[in-house]
């Protein structure tokens, strides 16, 4: 019974991997319903006050890297507001209008078009804004990535 609890354990952290490259998919609260898991089935003694404040650091960190990163990429490339609503708009909208390439090509075309319509910018310096949002988008999906892996490894940590 207790290797199907950490199947169950090991996939909520899997699909909160998986919410790196799907952003549809509520990553940290994956993260958290592992936790959860663990507690409700082994023991939550193991989880102390200090563990719960340093994931809660680890997860606003995580809020502020991916916001950061997007922020950063589009204003490095000269966008505007409109291009990071576009490019989460698009990050969103994306894989379901065209899936798998989607999720890469939503963010750059939701800043590209964001830059057209709303600021009226011309074709090129729209694009320049529309890779910035993808390297925005790309380097955040790393830093998430790195902080939640950081946040797995303080459970097993802390519960092993």
């Amino acid at each position: 019974m207790d290797i199907l609890l950490w199947c169950l354990i090991i996939a909520s952290f899997i699909i909160a991997f998986v919410g790196l490259i799907y952003p549809i998919i509520p990553a940290v609260l994956f993260i958290y319903v592992g936790f959860i898991l663990y507690g409700v089935f082994f023991d939550f003694g193991s989880m102390t006050i200090s563990f719960w404040i340093v994931e809660v650091l680890l997860t606003m960190l995580l809020f502020v890297a991916d916001y950061a990163s997007n922020l950063f990429g589009v204003k490095k490339y000269g966008g505007s507001k409109a291009a990071i609503w576009g490019s989460t708009i698009g990050l969103l909208v994306g894989p379901f209008v065209i899936p798998f390439a989607g999720i890469i090509l939503g963010p750059f075309i939701g800043a590209i078009l964001a830059e057209l319509v709303i600021h009226r910018k011309a074709f090129k310096e729209s694009v320049q804004v529309g890779v910035g949002s993808l390297l925005g988008f790309l380097g955040g999906a790393v830093m998430k990535g790195l902080l939640q892996t950081i946040m797995v490894v303080v459970f097993l940590v802390y519960v092993l």
